[in-house]
């Protein structure tokens, strides 16, 4: 997912750090303390299985990205006010090809919102801090992602991207927040503990986190019948950390030990 969104961004933290199940990230270490690490092993399942598209009156400012917490998750902790959250930098104006993840593949519309001028990251998010900036319907895919053409609007300093993604077969809909900043940057990551990534080595972590997710899915299709994703809250909450946790030992040695 570009731009990475906090549960994924700080999924990848957790890679990079799984012999001790604690990110370096101080945003992402204070999540992992407050919900443990099961919602970053789902980190693509911010949902709501009866969204229907709603949002202002529905999902409670200051909850948004956790979806409302409506979810098979708690990711309460991911709406945590503060600026220190891993984020992308990007360079304001231009136009960027945003990525989103297909692990559900369905028909429907994502809504783009951008913060408005003068919104702080250590404000909670309510949705009249959000002003639309893209609404795409069915757009292509390639191997794990979804992805289309954003122009970003004049902005400088922190911001946040907000992601609705409203399914047109079911009343399911999925939500993410992507904190970035516009300081001229081309896509490089910090995670506020002193790391910094490249875009070309988040596109390498992406890589290797679709692998994981793919494995872990996988091995629990063995074990249950997905039918046609009517309703992802409930196979959600299959044990996705357990069998993912030697495909991530291997994810960890060859990429981050590659990055030494």
């Amino acid at each position: 997912m570009m731009p990475g969104s906090r549960s994924y961004l700080c999924y990848l933290n957790l890679l990079e750090n799984s012999s001790t199940q604690m990110p370096d990230s101080p945003a992402c270490r204070a999540a992992v303390q407050q919900s443990g690490t099961t919602p970053l092993y789902n980190w693509f399942a911010v949902l709501d299985s009866n969204g229907g598209g709603r949002t202002t009156g529905y999902i409670p400012d200051g909850t948004l990205c956790s979806g409302g917490n409506r979810g098979p998750y708690n990711f309460s902790a991911y709406n945590a006010a503060r600026s220190d959250w891993p984020k992308t930098h990007l360079t304001s104006g231009q136009t960027i090809e945003l990525r989103h993840s297909n692990w559900a593949h369905h028909p429907g519309r994502f809504d783009v919102y951008i913060t408005k001028s003068g919104w702080s990251p250590t404000q909670q998010l309510g949705w009249g801090n959000l002003e639309k900036i893209s609404s795409v319907t069915n757009p292509p895919q390639r191997s794990d992602h979804y992805y289309w053409n954003v122009q970003l609007p004049s902005r400088s300093g922190q911001h946040l991207l907000f992601v609705h993604w409203i399914r047109s077969d079911s009343q399911e809909n999925f939500y993410s927040c992507s904190d970035i900043v516009f300081d001229g940057g081309s896509g490089q990551v910090t995670f506020g503990d002193g790391q910094t990534m490249s875009a070309d080595e988040v596109a390498e972590a992406s890589d290797a986190a679709e692998a994981t997710n793919a494995a872990a899915q996988a091995e629990y299709s063995e074990h249950a019948a997905h039918g046609e994703h009517a309703d992802h809250s409930a196979h959600a909450q299959a044990p996705v950390a357990a069998p993912a946790e030697a495909v991530l030992r291997t994810v960890r040695d060859s990429f981050f030990g590659w990055l030494g």
